[in-house]
Formats: C-alpha cells, sequence, structure tokens
C-alpha cells in the first residue's frame, strides 16, 4: 500500500471532532434486506455534479476524484421536540456545495463551534468520482460523536476512505443536548410520534430512510447500508441496533467507543454521574431530569409546560443543554428496553457487527477534565479517595492492588486505566460476547500509543496515550486534527484500516488480500497499531481485567 499516501485538504474549514457511541421483536427480521426504488438510476449532468433525489434536483461538486453534496435536507426543518417530517420537494437545482446548519449546541471543548439553528436536518454524501468496479456501491452512513452536545455531518470528511474503499459515505446532523434528547410528559404525543426523549435517534432513522431511498441515485446500492459511529455515535448506533423503528435500514453496523451498556460512569469525583452523561438512560431517570430542567426554566407546571418550553428562545435552551441528555430507554417509545437488556436477549438486528474501543480510552475524559478547571491527582491519598468513590468503601481496597500506583507515571495515569477497565472495555467485552453468539463480529482494538493530540487544545500534564476519538484522524480529514502530524507508519496504518473497514461495509468481512488475518468472534480482539507487528491479536478480557471488573 502507498505509506506516503497524500492527506486530502479539500473543503471548508470547519470546527471538529466526535468524542468528547428490544425484547417483543423476536421473530421480526430486524436486520432483513429492505429494498428501495431510487428516484433516480444516475447522475444526469455529465460530470457527475448533479442528481436527482426524491424531493429535487442537488448540484455539487466534482473533484478529481470524488463528488461531494454538501447540506442536503433529509427531513423538513423539525418543529422543537416533534418527531421529524419529510422535506418539501423543490424542482431548480439546489445548491450543495456548502454544509447546512449544524444543530443547535455551545461551543464544545474539542473546539466545536456554536450554533444557535434548530434548522439542521442535513447530510452530505461523498461518493468516488467513477467506482473502481462500475457496480453499485456500498454505503457508509457516519453517525457524529461528541457527548450528543456537540458535533455535525460536515466536520468529517470522507474523500480519502470513499476513494480508496470504493464506497459511498453520507455524514449526517441529528438534533442535540435538550433539543433532541428532553424527555417530559408534556412532550409526549402530539407533534412526537413515539414518546418523548429520543428526536435525536428518530432524526438518525429518518436519515437512514433517506440513504435508503436515494443510494441509487448517487450510485450507492440501497441494499448494503452500513450505520457506523464513534463516541456518542457509537451508543446511537449501538442504540439503533436495538432500535424497532429501525428495523431493515441497514445491513452492517460499526460500534466505534460507544458503551451503550454501561451503568457506572464516574463524575468527576469519582462518584457515579447521577444523570448517566452521555450513556442510555432509563424513563424513569430521563423523566426526573426533564421536570427539574422545566422548573429551572420557568416551566414548572405540567399542564402548561409543552406551550411554555417551545416559546422559550433558543438562547436560553441552550444554557440548560450542557449535560447529560442521551438516549432513553424503557416505557415504550424508540427504545422501548434498554440497550444491555435487548442485546443480552438477542432482540436486536441480525446483522454482521464490527465493534472495538481504543486502549486508552478515558484519558481524554481526564484532560477535559482537568483543562476545565478540576485538579490533577496530586498523590496516592486522593487517587484512593476517588476509587473509594466510585467503588464503595468496602470495594476499594481491592483496587489499588490491580492499579497501584508504582506502575503508572501519574495518578491521572493510573485512575484512567481503571475507569477505562471498569467502563469502557467491560462495557465492550459484555456487548461482543452478546452479539457474537449470534451474528458475524469483528473485535478491535486502536492501540496506538503515539496518536497526535487534538490540534489547538492544550495538552494535559500527562502523556494522553491512545486517547478517546485518537482513531478518527486515521479514518477521516477533521479539524480536530492535523492530519500532517501523521507518520509514514500511521499513514500506512490509516491505509489498512480504512481497507478493514470499508471491505467490512461491502462484504460484512474485513479480511482482504495483502491485510493481516482478522479473526471472527469476540474471544479474540485484532489490536491495530502502526509498524512491523502493531496488528496482531490479544485476549482482550485478560488485558483489561475484565475478570476483576464483573467480580466486583
Amino acid at each position: 500500500m502507498d505509506t506516503g499516501r497524500k492527506r486530502r485538504a479539500w473543503g471548508r474549514p470547519l470546527a471538529a471532532i466526535g468524542g468528547v457511541a428490544a425484547i417483543g421483536l423476536a421473530g421480526t427480521g430486524l436486520g432483513g434486506i429492505a429494498a428501495a426504488a431510487g428516484p433516480s438510476a444516475a447522475p444526469v449532468a455529465g460530470d457527475g455534479s448533479l442528481v436527482v433525489t426524491d424531493k429535487g434536483p442537488v448540484r455539487g461538486t466534482v473533484g478529481a476524484d470524488h463528488r461531494e453534496f454538501l447540506g442536503v435536507p433529509y427531513a423538513a426543518p423539525p418543529v422543537r421536540w416533534g418527531s421529524p417530517r419529510p422535506a418539501q420537494p423543490w424542482a431548480s437545482p439546489r445548491d450543495a456545495t456548502k454544509p447546512g446548519n449544524a444543530c443547535a449546541q455551545n461551543a464544545g471543548f474539542m473546539g466545536e463551534k456554536a450554533s444557535d439553528s434548530e434548522d439542521c436536518l442535513y447530510l452530505n454524501v461523498t461518493t468516488p468520482r467513477r467506482s473502481a468496479k462500475g457496480k453499485r456501491l456500498p454505503v457508509m452512513v457516519w453517525i457524529h460523536g461528541s457527548g450528543f452536545r456537540n458535533g455535525s455531518g460536515a466536520m468529517y470528511r470522507p474523500a480519502e476512505m470513499a476513494v480508496r474503499g470504493d464506497v459511498i459515505v453520507v455524514t449526517v446532523n441529528y438534533r442535540l443536548g435538550i433539543f433532541g434528547f428532553l424527555d417530559h410528559p408534556a412532550l409526549d404525543g402530539g407533534p412526537a410520534q413515539k414518546r418523548s426523549g429520543n428526536f435525536g435517534l428518530e432524526d438518525q432513522q429518518a436519515a437512514l430512510r433517506w440513504v435508503r431511498g436515494n443510494a441509487a441515485a448517487f450510485g450507492g446500492d440501497a441494499r448494503n447500508i452500513t450505520v457506523f459511529g464513534e463516541s456518542a455515535g457509537g451508543v446511537s448506533t449501538c442504540s439503533q441496533l436495538v432500535a424497532p423503528g429501525a428495523a431493515g435500514l441497514f445491513q452492517r453496523a460499526i460500534v466505534q467507543s460507544g458503551p451503550c451498556t454501561v451503568e457506572n460512569w464516574p463524575d468527576w469525583d469519582g462518584s457515579l454521574e447521577p444523570s448517566g452523561g452521555w450513556l442510555p438512560r432509563s424513563r424513569s431517570k430521563a423523566e426526573r431530569q426533564g421536570r427539574t430542567v422545566a422548573a429551572k426554566l420557568g416551566c414548572p407546571t405540567p399542564a402548561t409546560a409543552a406551550a411554555c418550553l417551545r416559546a422559550l428562545p433558543t438562547s436560553k435552551l441552550l444554557k440548560e443543554s450542557e449535560y447529560g441528555f442521551a438516549p432513553v430507554y424503557g416505557g415504550g417509545g424508540v427504545l422501548p428496553y434498554s440497550p444491555k437488556e435487548a442485546l443480552r436477549a438477542g432482540k436486536f438486528a441480525k446483522v454482521p457487527v464490527m465493534y472495538g474501543m481504543t486502549r486508552d480510552e478515558y484519558r481524554t475524559f481526564e484532560a477535559a477534565q482537568q483543562l476545565m478547571g478540576v485538579p490533577p491527582l496530586a498523590n496516592e491519598a486522593e487517587y484512593a479517595a476517588r476509587v473509594r468513590a466510585y467503588v464503595g468503601a468496602e470495594k476499594a481496597p481491592k483496587v489499588p492492588a490491580r492499579y497501584p500506583l508504582r506502575n503508572y507515571g501519574s495518578p491521572s495515569e493510573a485512575w484512567s486505566a481503571l475507569a477505562t477497565d471498569a467502563t469502557f472495555a467491560r462495557s465492550v467485552t459484555d456487548f461482543g460476547h452478546s452479539v457474537a453468539r449470534r451474528v458475524p463480529t469483528y473485535a478491535y482494538e486502536f492501540a496506538d500509543s503515539k496518536s497526535p493530540w487534538v490540534a489547538n487544545v492544550e495538552t494535559p500534564g500527562f502523556p494522553t496515550g491512545t486517547f478517546h476519538a485518537a482513531e478518527l484522524q486515521y479514518q477521516f480529514e477533521t479539524d480536530y486534527f492535523d492530519g500532517s502530524r501523521l507518520s509514514a507508519a500511521q499513514r500506512h496504518l490509516a491505509d489498512q484500516m480504512t481497507g478493514y473497514w470499508t471491505r467490512f461495509a461491502r462484504t460484512g468481512d474485513p479480511n482482504g488480500t495483502g491485510a493481516p488475518t482478522w479473526r471472527e468472534g469476540a474471544n479474540t480482539t485484532q489490536v491495530l497499531a502502526p509498524g512491523e507487528g502493531g496488528i496482531r491479536r490479544i485476549d482482550f478480557a485478560k488485558e483489561h481485567k475484565y475478570a476483576f471488573w464483573k467480580s466486583l
């Protein structure tokens, strides 16, 4: 492969990065193939810049080896806390050369820009200029991360993946924070076709329906759609695997650093985060949060709360949209049951699954806390106090023996290793055990300890290692990272990963000629790291002390 490949610098400057991802469905064929009659079999302009979608023509841009169509509406501007509705048709070619609005959000830790727009249900399509095989291409739909608080599809520029992998890549926006995941009984019904709390997930399903209906117009195969995402995008992908409304909308899934089965996320001091943070939460917990937030916003009366909240300015709502809004399960609606329960019972889409995490996931979260003003752990006593807050006084003495400070460069690194294993690794292992019994499954661990840190964000006072979201710079061009900082060996790893990801999208199997063999199943994990021997197999559960954490 070309180890010195040129990383494209196409596209417009965009703030970037994603990261800080049903019991009653037995026998329904949740992962069944769904055919679609595309609105047009092929582009109607000679250079491929004009495509006719089911709502009207769009004119994008054509480069030397790829085409892109930006800011295409997949739904109408949403009613606040209403389910997505079809976009209105148009007749004249729509300009698709610049992204649509990012969904309403505050500025993010990783440099994400603030937005006050609720008219944001847009997606972006990138295709090779011409398919290398002359056939309909697999379609990969990317769901961005950033804690369900930040981000947009346009922050991820996938030309390298599309061209090298000979696939179509679609990146989508979905409603975030309080706009996408507020749960309040007063918001059930009316413009909400399901119960409240999962409008962002409903947006993602609407985007997948749009892709199924329009794939052929861009040269794609509507019967071969892969949904993939990282962090909150991984949680979203995992959630869509168990969501009845996503039945038949995709044929493969890739869950990157999306521990949708975690129920023990630590707060800054080690205590359990009361809202669940960025992970799926129960209906009862979400409704308590919703009532509390509504009261803070001056809408405490249940009978008038919906009208009161919908009348508030976007800017006021954004002040309460900082943290704790995420998918909601239970009580019917989009997620009738918890992802953990549904996965364990086998009530999920029967599609091939790739899943994994980075080796040092929690270092990103520890770095974020320190850069936001939380003092770093200074000594063994402070480390022990945080462990005690996390696992309780009775179990706390068992933990330092497994994570002794002498094995780490600092208390922050020790705590990050502990938290990575207790949250991400345990959840990832549980996820793998659930799905591997029923569908083809491929597990990975991204492990480049020299991954460049986020551009324009201060480096914390400890090595960041293979931090949460580190792999994104190996998959996309994004303003989170400076692609020129990747070494030749890292670029080669990026090429290998592109091959694995796109072959999986094409066939459900990441293996191919010239690539180290990736064994199927949850008991063997493929390490992805640069250099000779960097791609290898490990016992993931043993490396991350799974048995110990299960015993606690």
